[in-house]
């Protein structure tokens, strides 16, 4: 809105030709969404305890957890509001991509809301059937998989990184693809979602690297010089992912150990699933796995540790999964697990930055 009403007026003042820049946008994107879940987040909270929206613990789970029954859950609710007022200020709401991407955030935070108020509901751990909510998430991603193959001047090539001159072409399976990417992420943001700000810390990582993904591919010039698909409009996405990382770094201010609030699945599905949303809008498929590591790694846990369980009639790969679970049971302090899976999501985002100079 600030855009669509501000700049115009560059024409009158020439101060006003500021708001053109992404960059501007961008960081004032990210500062504003911080300052929402800052401001908003202790009287959020406040209203979480007043309902009684607490933690239901897993019996199975690490003792230690059980000590955070009770802690106000639903958070990503703020990060949700702060996204989606951020965006729509300073982002050009022109550019269609915008809409796709908050489509993703708040379908899946809806989902992720039902979740959580059927586990309070239900008073344990278990929210609606897993089945009932993975239909609901690929419904979502595969119109949005849908709209974006259709969309003019786009193609179903996927780059590969590290490598300029492969680009598989993939036709109509790239629908395919698309949706599992957008769900996929959802889930396994979900799955990492574990210990205090073990899941926020990564996911504000992964927007990061986007914002400079999102806008060099959306910048023809850089773009065709760097040897990286040119996805027209896609630049404006990097307002969206500034905001993305300013309302994960306020709501990690509430989230970080001990965490005051936990954000629930409102919260890692809608987070997720604008992750995975950017990444097929950017042209990134393959980096995503790449610079949200932790995310795949994670998820893998659970599955070698399922299909392990079943083939050997109960042995385990791992003495918990998801793998943060392992490493708490090894001894390690839910601190120092968190912090270490930080530093390795910072070193894969550098990892992914490095490939688009390594073609």
């Amino acid at each position: 809105m600030i855009y669509e009403f501000l700049y115009p007026l560059h024409t009158v003042f020439s101060f006003f030709n500021v708001f053109r820049y992404i960059t501007f946008r961008t960081i004032f994107a990210s500062i504003t969404a911080l300052l929402i879940c800052l401001f908003v987040g202790p009287w959020l909270i406040r209203k979480l305890q007043s309902l009684q929206i607490g933690q239901h613990i897993r019996k199975d789970g690490p003792q230690s957890h059980l000590s955070k029954k009770g802690t106000p859950t639903m958070g990503g609710i703020l990060i949700i509001i702060a996204v989606v007022i951020s965006t729509f200020l300073w982002a050009n709401l022109a550019v269609n991509y915008i809409w796709l991407v908050l489509l993703v955030t708040v379908g899946y935070g809806l989902i992720g809301f039902a979740d959580d108020y059927r586990k309070l509901t239900g008073s344990s751990s278990k929210g609606i059937s897993g089945k009932t909510r993975l239909a609901f998430e690929i419904v979502i991603a595969l119109f949005v998989s849908l709209v974006i193959y259709f969309k003019p001047g786009f193609n179903s090539q996927i780059a590969i990184p590290f490598f300029k001159t492969v680009l598989p072409n993939l036709g109509w399976g790239y629908i395919l693809l698309a949706t599992f990417i957008i769900v996929g992420t959802a889930n396994a943001v979900n799955l990492t979602d574990g210990l205090d700000g073990l899941a926020i810390g990564p996911a504000t990582i992964c927007f990061a690297t986007f914002v400079l993904f999102a806008y060099f591919s959306g910048n023809v010039k850089v773009a065709t010089y760097l040897q990286i698909p040119y996805v027209t409009g896609s630049g404006e996405l990097a307002v969206f992912c500034g905001a993305m990382v300013g309302a994960a770094l306020g709501f990690l201010w509430f989230n970080s150990y001990p965490a005051e609030v936990f954000m629930g699945d409102v919260g890692s599905l809608s987070l997720g699933g604008a992750l995975g949303t950017l990444a097929i809008i950017t042209k990134q498929e393959i980096l995503l796995a790449i610079v949200g590591g932790i995310f795949v790694v994670e998820t893998f846990s659970v599955i070698f540790q399922v299909g392990y369980f079943k083939l050997t009639n109960g042995k385990r790969i791992f003495r918990m999964a998801p793998l943060h679970h392992h490493f708490e049971l090894k001894g390690w302090a839910e601190p120092k697990v968190i912090v270490r899976f930080w530093i390795i999501s910072i070193l894969l985002a550098l990892l992914a930055i490095s490939t688009l100079k390594l073609r």
